[in-house]
């Protein structure tokens, strides 16, 4: 059904270095346990019915609000959307994650949203004033747990998938305009 966006586009955008790498290692861990299972199965002919597959992803990096839009506009001219972004809330001197999230969803308002703060700049009442209420975008406090935040990936970017699907479907079924003729 439609286009596969797997593996699943994930778009980091902090002002801190660190953090992307702490992303990296959450979310694209090296020696994967099913990995080097599937590898032993072929290695030893044995056949097994694993699990489904697990959900991959791809991390692309920003360092400021207005590197992310640029790398978002790019996915979307691209026909390679990201299905979620990680943006922190502070990243002086450019634009905050309220300002980034704001030119994001106005290109695309069905990118899933997780903001990342150890900072209180922002209330959530402020940041919901700010944005509107939406059931795309989450809040994970820093310093994170590396369980939580591959939790919210995992989640974010299989709810972006299924909103895509259903888009796709509804599009399908709506009758096409008769032509004149």
């Amino acid at each position: 059904m439609g286009e596969s966006f797997e593996p699943f586009k994930i778009l980091i955008v902090d002002d801190n270095t660190a953090i992307h790498e702490d992303f990296r290692k959450v979310l694209i861990p090296k020696n994967h346990p099913q990995a080097i299972e599937e590898l032993g199965n072929l290695l030893f002919e044995k056949k097994t019915q694993s699990p489904k597959k697990p959900i991959q992803f791809s991390l692309d990096s920003a360092h400021q609000g207005q590197e992310a839009f640029s790398l978002f506009q790019n996915a979307i001219k691209n026909h390679t959307p990201y299905a979620l972004a990680f943006i922190d809330i502070r990243m002086p001197p450019g634009w905050d994650g309220v300002k980034t999230i704001q030119q994001l969803w106005e290109v695309d308002p069905d990118l899933q949203i997780v903001i990342c703060t150890a900072s209180s700049q922002y209330t959530w009442d402020e940041i919901i004033r700010k944005l509107g209420q939406t059931h795309n975008l989450l809040l994970l406090k820093k310093p994170f747990d590396a369980a939580e935040a591959r939790q919210l990936a995992y989640a974010l970017v299989e709810k972006w998938s299924l909103a895509r699907q259903v888009k796709e479907l509804r599009e399908k079924e709506q009758p096409k305009p008769k032509q004149k003729g």
